[in-house]
């Protein structure tokens, strides 16, 4: 937790907070902070600063808190992601947000299994506990948007179009021919398909619809790690 994520119901007043449970026992077991321990700190959705420890129980931890700074520049990148694994989709989810993706779309392909849209990693208090796990890693307070599309082809057709305007769309692939564009300076759709890539029918369709192909080379990567080496390689 290199930042401590603060939320309006943890408020007793304008500047001061009470955190219990996951973060109270971050405080006391990880930082072993004591009264005076200042902690880097940040509003959801606002700005940043500073939590001085004032009061340490057994079951809470109160802070007085000063935020001042702004968060940090998100980059300017639109992730289309086909839904991997369950456990991938996690690390996917904390991995992107760490990184500054504040925009994902999770869509199907013919090589996700169909159970992986019933796994409960979906539901609204799991996307939301995996987000805020990368903002606090990543020293950020803003909430990415997270939506998923089941149906492939209407979501490529019809959504695709306006979400690329005004960026450079892209769609890794292994057998593209261009390698992936390195610190490419602009704002990019990116799409990444399940492990082993989209089929030939799908990247025929992101072709179609403005995608540019390009792969990462020879190696085969879990998803989570594709993402981490193409965002390194873009920005």
């Amino acid at each position: 937790m290199n930042l401590l994520l603060l939320f309006e119901e943890d408020f007793k007043s304008e500047n001061k907070a009470r955190l219990s449970g996951r973060r109270a026992e971050h405080i006391r077991s990880i930082h072993r902070a004591e009264k005076g321990k200042v902690l880097q700190t940040g509003m959801l959705n606002g700005k940043q600063g500073t939590g001085l420890v004032v009061d340490i129980a057994d079951d809470y931890v109160d802070i007085e808190v000063s935020l001042t700074e702004p968060p940090p520049e998100s980059i300017p990148l639109t992730l289309i992601c086909a839904l991997p694994r369950p456990q991938s989709f996690k690390k996917v989810l904390e991995t992107g947000t760490a990184m500054g993706v504040k925009q994902f779309y999770f869509t199907t392909s013919r090589k996700v299994e169909k159970s992986y849209w019933q796994s409960p990693v979906l539901n609204e208090d799991s996307v939301f506990k995996h987000i805020v796990m990368g903002l606090e890693q990543g020293k950020d307070t803003v909430l990415p948007k997270v939506e998923f599309r089941q149906k492939f082809k209407p979501f490529v057709e019809d959504e695709t179009p306006s979400l690329i305007k005004d960026a450079f769309p892209m769609i890794a692939h292994p057998a593209a021919g261009e390698p992936c564009p390195h610190k490419i300076g602009k704002p990019v759709v990116l799409a990444i398909g399940p492990e082993g890539g989209f089929s030939e029918y799908e990247v025929e369709l992101f072709i179609a619809n403005g995608f540019n192909p390009f792969n990462l080379g020879a190696r085969i990567l879990r998803v989570e790690y594709a993402l981490t080496a193409l965002l390194a390689k873009l920005y």
